[in-house]
Order: structure tokens, then sequence, then C-alpha cells
């Protein structure tokens, strides 16, 4: 049988010069695209929700009655609701 491991050897000899491999150069890889990736979507998920949970809000205040300022003591009673829809 011959010998692999110096077929193996010059392969790998080949392969390294091709690829200029720096042991001293930090990158981050297929991993760290698809973790960059993931975040991204997540980002963007999360900001298509928060648009639509924002759109049924209304912000338009109830009109106060004398009965709240007197009881609360402080003006700005109103509260916000949620839209029907």
């Amino acid at each position: 049988m011959p010998d692999m491991s110096a077929s193996a050897s010059l392969a790998t000899t080949h392969l390294v010069t091709l690829a200029e491999f720096d042991k001293d150069k930090v990158t981050p890889g297929v991993l760290g695209f698809i973790v960059f990736a993931v975040m991204a979507v997540a980002v963007w998920g999360l900001m298509k929700s928060m648009n639509r949970h924002m759109g049924k809000v209304d912000f338009e205040e109830t009109p106060e009655t004398g009965t709240n300022s007197s009881r609360n003591g402080a003006s700005g009673g109103g509260t916000a609701q949620p839209s029907k829809g």
C-alpha cells in the first residue's frame, strides 16, 4: 500500500500556497455571516411587528370630566386606548 502521508502533505502544501494562509489573520468566516444575517432578519421582524402594534394605538385623549380631575388632583387624566380593528 502506498504511503498516503506524503501525498496528503504535498496536497496540503499546494492548497496552503494557493490560499495564502496567514495564521495571524482572524476572519469571522461563514459562521459569522450566518449569525449576522439571522440577527438582521430578527431586527427586521421586530421592527415590522412594532410598526403593526403602534398602528393599532389610538393616541387621542378622552375629554376630562370634573370628577376625574378633582379625584386625582392632577390634570391630563386621559389614557391611551387601543383602536378597534
